[in-house]
C-alpha cells in the first residue's frame, strides 16, 4: 500500500496539490484554478481541491487517504474562517489527519528551516505572517482595501491601467503603459481596456497579467511604473517590519522570507528597495527569496506532521531544485474567468 502525505497550496488565482511519499518522493503534482472561499465559496473551494486530489491520487496509485495533510489556503484569514475550513477538510477522505493554515505559512516553511520567522507573500494580493520563538504569531486581517492593504498583482494591474488612462486624458504624466496596456489586451487604447473591465467583458483577475509589464517598464526607467514598483516595495517592507516589531524580533537574527510570484520575479528595483527597507529597520535579519513555490512549504509541513526524517525533506527539495516536478493542469480544469467578489488578499 502506498503511503503518502498531501500538500495543498490553495491561492486566489491557482491551486497546487501534491502527493508525496514518506521518503520525500513526489508521487504526483497537479495545478488547477484558485480555491479561495472568498471568491468561489467554501463548497466551491472544496470541490476544486477534491477534483485535483482525485487526479493526483489516480496518478500516484493512492487508494487510501494520505497519512497527513497540510493545506495552506488563501481565504483562511480570520480564526473563524480557518476553523470552518479545518472542520470541512476533516470531513473529507483526503487524509487521516490534516491541518489548515493561511497560505502565508507555506511561504515561511518554504524559505526557512527555522521554527520561527516572518513571511510576506505577494501574488494576486499581499499578506504576511510572523512566528516568534515562543510560539506567538503575528497575523494581519489582509481583507483588501477595507483593511488598508495595497499590493499584489491586482493592485499593480489596477495602478497600471489607471496610470495609462490618466496619461491619455491629460491628468497624469506620459507613460509607456499607455501603449503596453491596450496592446496586451488587443485593444486600441487604455480607455477601451477600462470600459471592457467596467462592462465585465474582461475579468478582474486579468489585471494581474499587467504586473510583469510594470516591473519591466520600471527597469527601463518609466516614471509611472517606477512609482508603482516603489509603492509595492514600501508595502512589503511595512508588513515585514510590523510583524518583526510586534513579535520583538526587530533586533534578532531571523529570516524574513519573501514569496509569491511577484517577489520571486527577479525585479532588481523591487528587490533592492525591499531589502534596504527591511534592513534599515532590522539590521540583523536575513532576507530570503523563497527558492521554491509555496507547495514545497506545504509538503514540508505535511512531512513533518507525518514524522518524516531530514533525508525525506532534503529529497523533496532536491526534486524541485532539479526541475523534476511539473505542475501540469489536469484535463477538465481550466483557469476560471470568474468575477472578483472581493479584492484578492494573498
Amino acid at each position: 500500500m502506498t503511503e503518502a502525505v498531501l500538500a495543498v497550496d490553495g491561492g486566489n488565482s491557482k491551486t497546487d496539490l501534491a502527493l508525496v511519499g514518506l521518503d520525500g518522493t513526489v508521487l504526483a503534482a497537479v495545478r488547477g484554478p484558485g480555491s479561495s472561499p472568498h471568491h468561489v465559496g467554501l463548497d466551491g473551494a472544496l470541490a476544486r481541491i477534491d477534483a485535483l486530489y482525485r487526479q493526483a491520487a489516480a496518478v500516484a496509485g493512492l487508494e487510501e487517504p494520505a497519512t497527513y495533510g497540510a493545506l495552506t489556503l488563501a481565504g483562511a484569514d480570520l480564526p473563524e474562517e480557518e476553523a470552518a475550513l479545518q472542520a470541512a477538510v476533516e470531513e473529507r477522505v483526503w487524509a487521516r489527519q490534516a491541518v489548515v493554515r493561511n497560505d502565508t505559512f507555506a511561504v515561511l516553511h518554504t524559505g526557512t528551516d527555522s521554527a520561527y520567522g516572518v513571511a510576506v507573500v505577494c501574488g494576486a494580493g499581499i499578506n504576511c505572517v510572523g512566528v516568534a520563538p515562543d510560539g506567538r504569531v503575528a497575523r494581519f486581517l489582509a481583507l483588501g482595501s477595507v483593511t488598508g492593504d495595497w499590493g499584489g498583482g491586482h493592485d499593480m494591474g489596477l495602478g497600471a491601467l489607471g496610470a495609462a488612462v490618466r496619461a491619455d486624458d491629460g491628468r497624469g504624466e506620459p507613460t509607456v503603459l499607455s501603449r503596453l496596456v491596450p496592446r496586451h489586451f488587443g485593444l486600441a487604447s487604455a480607455a477601451e481596456v477600462a470600459i471592457a473591465f467596467h462592462g465585465h467583458r474582461l475579468s478582474g483577475w486579468r489585471l494581474t497579467e499587467l504586473t510583469p509589464l510594470v516591473l519591466a517598464a520600471a527597469a527601463d526607467g518609466d516614471s509611472a511604473s517606477c512609482g508603482l514598483t516603489d509603492r509595492l516595495a514600501q508595502e512589503v517592507t511595512s508588513f515585514a517590519v510590523a510583524a518583526l516589531e510586534r513579535l520583538d524580533l526587530a533586533g534578532a537574527q531571523v529570516d524574513v522570507v519573501l514569496g509569491g510570484g511577484i517577489l520571486r520575479a527577479g525585479s532588481a528595483r523591487l528587490d533592492e528597495r525591499v531589502d534596504a527597507g527591511i534592513r534599515a529597520a532590522a539590521a540583523h535579519v536575513r532576507v530570503v527569496r523563497a527558492p521554491h513555490p509555496p507547495l514545497v512549504g506545504c509538503a514540508l509541513m505535511a512531512l513533518a506532521g507525518a514524522g518524516a526524517d531530514t533525508a525525506a525533506r532534503d529529497r523533496l527539495r532536491a526534486q524541485f531544485t532539479a526541475g523534476q516536478v511539473t505542475l501540469a493542469e489536469p484535463a477538465g480544469l481550466v483557469p476560471p474567468d470568474e468575477p472578483m467578489h472581493r479584492l484578492a488578499t494573498g
